[in-house]
């Protein structure tokens, strides 16, 4: 199975801060399954590093003010293209983040709150058919790859 990652927890550099989320459990997925590393903030133009953004309502925000919303949606459609181009089912993102997070995100004040909500890319993903999960249900997944099951919930 193709499975879009977030690159930063695979490693890759891109996060706002210019550093990664490393999980290793991703290397035992990975002998199983095609990982696919995606930066959607990347896709649509940003730096690394670059400002933090957080998603209020329906724009997002850098810390310095700056409305990002279109590099975030173009982000998105890029990001989207390569899920249908490698029939991805599965995506696993990056939690809290304002294109990448899934259920809860940082509510927009840069104070570390967190709310309900998804990000741009969670959000359109998940539009599209396709499961999103965070880093956290990692090892829920490995276990059930390891089994030879199949993820469906």
């Amino acid at each position: 199975m193709n499975i879009l990652v977030s690159a930063c927890l695979l490693g890759v550099n891109c996060r706002y801060d210019g550093k990664s989320k490393l999980i290793d459990k991703l290397k035992v997925l990975g002998k199983k399954h095609n990982l696919i590393p995606i930066c959607p903030e990347i896709y649509g133009g940003l730096t690394t590093p670059r400002a933090p953004s957080e998603k209020i309502k329906d724009k997002v925000i850098s810390k310095s003010g700056e409305d990002v919303t279109e590099h975030f949606k173009r982000g998105a459609k890029e990001t989207l293209k390569l899920a249908r181009f490698y029939d991805c089912k599965l995506a696993i993102l990056k939690e809290r983040s304002p294109s990448c997070g899934y259920g809860k995100i940082y509510d927009g004040t840069f104070t570390g709150n967190i709310v309900d909500g998804n990000g741009v890319t969670a959000e359109l993903l998940a539009k599209s058919g396709i499961k999103v999960i965070g880093e956290s249900e990692i090892d829920k997944l490995c276990e059930c790859s390891s089994s030879d099951k199949t993820f469906n919930d």
